[in-house]
């Protein structure tokens, strides 16, 4: 018996001291104000579009949106583009298509219900072109990440020089927000990088919060409307809620008066 408790007191004391190492290397991420977050959040329609913009021009070279459409650009909830606006998008971009008559493939400029035009033909070939590393498809990284948008947010920004005691190799970089502090993505943004449509100052810290939101956007497209019902249901338990108490009063207030 003394033998169980002692071994049940190293192993309680191991799982402390693994939870409390965690908690130490545990980073605190970057803060800012999201207006999707709470019951009653929404998604800044201009930072939607701006956050575009910011993967077209910047991500879209490497990493791959595979589960949206041009035609999600339009839907509510959403950028919101106009119609006209997602087409010439759209259009922007030449599209494999076929066989045509003669079997052969062709490209042709792309519609709406085309998925965003891939940076790669196949892994392989981002492979390739990215010394081994293979970009991860974007559409839902958020989920795919701890931290969600907080760590997309601040590791965009965590780039810096390495302390004297970590030594890098070549191709690779120090981030303070990566999981063990080294990426093969070098720092893709910087002051003015970009000139954005709607004349906002393109900061780093502007982009890297733009690009995150419409990041949160694509891996939670409805995101509103899910806020939108959950606010519907609780409004529609506080009623049933009042209905019920009122009904059993009624009721109860008969049997005492029949006692």
């Amino acid at each position: 018996m003394k033998k169980f408790f002692r071994a049940s007191f190293l192993i309680i004391l191991l799982i402390g001291f693994q939870f409390s190492s965690n908690a130490a290397d545990k980073v605190e991420y970057l803060k800012t104000d999201w207006s999707f977050k709470g019951p009653f959040g929404k998604f800044d329609r201009a930072a939607l579009q701006r956050g575009y913009q910011v993967y077209q021009e910047v991500c879209s070279s490497c990493h791959s949106m595979k589960y949206l459409s041009y035609r999600n650009l339009v839907e509510k909830g959403g950028p919101e583009f106009s119609i006209e606006q997602a087409k010439a998008i759209a259009a922007s971009f030449e599209v494999k298509d076929g066989p045509n008559a003669d079997g052969e493939m062709f490209m042709r400029p792309g519609r709406l219900s085309d998925k965003l035009v891939m940076p790669y033909e196949n892994e392989k070939a981002a492979q390739a072109a990215n010394g081994g590393a293979y970009p991860p498809d974007m559409t839902v990284l958020v989920k795919a990440r701890g931290g969600g948008v907080d760590y997309i947010y601040s590791l965009l920004q965590g780039y810096e020089d390495p302390p004297a005691s970590v030594s890098l190799d070549d191709g690779v970089y120090y981030n303070k927000y990566m999981y063990g502090n080294k990426i093969k993505m070098s720092n893709q943004l910087s002051d003015d990088l970009l000139e954005y449509s709607d004349g906002t100052n393109a900061s780093v810290e502007q982009m890297a919060k733009d690009v995150s939101t419409f990041l949160m956007w694509t891996a939670e497209p409805h995101l509103e409307t899910r806020h939108r019902m959950g606010f519907k249901a609780i409004i529609y338990l506080i009623i049933l809620t009042i209905l019920v108490y009122f009904s059993m009063k009624r009721i109860w207030s008969r049997v005492k008066t029949e006692v």
